[in-house]
């Protein structure tokens, strides 16, 4: 498994505006203390416009956003499932 950028941002538009678009990432939108609320995934140029649709929608809490950049969206995919098993967040809709 090889992973390739990270990179923790404000849960904001302008940190939404900081993160790279150039590969496929998951991404997890945390507490201040670390907890994750929601995890989720972006196709190569979409993680900005993924971040801020969900700062637009305003019903999944968080104060930083922290992202992984994957080889492939299937990569992506599949760490978004593991981190969502392992982690539970609140916001994710579990076993739909």
């Amino acid at each position: 498994m090889s992973t390739m950028g990270k990179k923790t941002v404000r849960y904001n538009k302008s940190g939404a505006e900081k993160l790279p678009n150039n590969k496929p990432a998951v991404y997890r939108i945390q507490t201040e203390s670390g907890r994750t609320n929601y995890v989720g995934t972006a196709k190569r140029g979409r993680v900005t416009e993924r971040v801020q649709e969900h700062l637009a929608d305003a019903k999944i809490p968080g104060s930083k956003v922290k992202i992984e950049q994957t080889p492939s969206i299937k990569e992506a995919l599949r760490r978004e499932q593991n981190i969502i098993t392992r982690t539970q967040p609140k916001y994710n809709n579990q076993g739909k």
